[in-house]
């Protein structure tokens, strides 16, 4: 469970930095890009043969974290049939760390929507041609999708769930591989929050931004 959330978060940052290309068509970098920095990143993902492959992985690694969350999540509840005896609440765990079953739940609907918007767009949709070159225009799907309100609603309340997730993941998988120096441990708790912070801060920033017309 450890090893594939940190390949998870490996391909966040990776994610969101090939997202946040976006960004170049604001006002004040670029505004006659419409886009065309975040194509081009995104056309090179599509057709490298290696990011193609780990493709697979990718796919590999969210079935596996996803199945073990479950498995996981029924254990817990299985042995905690009769509850404690005195419910200490925040005061024993932070209420995110109690419900990351239910935060994984709404990252997997989360998912299954993104995927059906996202990538099979960018796999299986239509090609343009831009200086004699094919490729998926990305840009114009993602500003259209985030036009609606109750979409864009939706991806915040994800990235909302993502960062609570990631609050109690990030740690914890550090903490189950053995990690347990204090000083260690502290560090990796800022690293942490930090990360849970600014990651789903942007990932919810680009449609707010499309939604505003800041872009596109």
């Amino acid at each position: 469970m450890s090893l594939t959330g940190l390949f998870l978060i490996s391909f966040l940052v990776v994610h969101v930095s090939i997202n946040a290309c976006i960004f170049n068509d604001l006002e004040w970098f670029d505004p006659n890009d419409n886009g065309d920095m975040f194509n081009r990143a995104a056309d090179f993902m599509a057709r490298s043969a290696v990011v193609r492959t780990m493709e697979y992985g990718l796919f590999l690694g969210f079935l596996i974290h996803i199945i073990q969350g479950y498995v996981l999540e029924a254990k817990n509840l299985s042995r905690r049939g009769h509850g404690y005896k005195v419910n200490l609440a925040n005061r024993g765990s932070k209420w995110y760390s109690r419900t990351m079953g239910l935060l994984g739940t709404l990252l997997l609907l989360f998912l299954i929507m993104h995927i059906s918007q996202f990538w099979i767009p960018s796999r299986f949709g239509g090609l343009e041609e831009v200086e004699g070159k094919k490729y998926h225009n990305m840009f114009i799907v993602m500003v259209a999708t985030f036009r609606n309100p109750v979409i864009v609603i939706l991806y915040i309340l994800g990235c909302i769930s993502l960062a609570y997730h990631l609050l109690h993941g990030f740690q914890s998988a550090f903490r189950t591989l053995g990690m347990h120096n204090t000083r260690y441990i502290g560090m990796v708790k800022g690293i942490g929050a930090a990360f849970s912070i600014i990651v789903p801060f942007v990932f919810a920033l680009m449609p707010i931004a499309i939604y505003l017309n800041w872009i596109g």
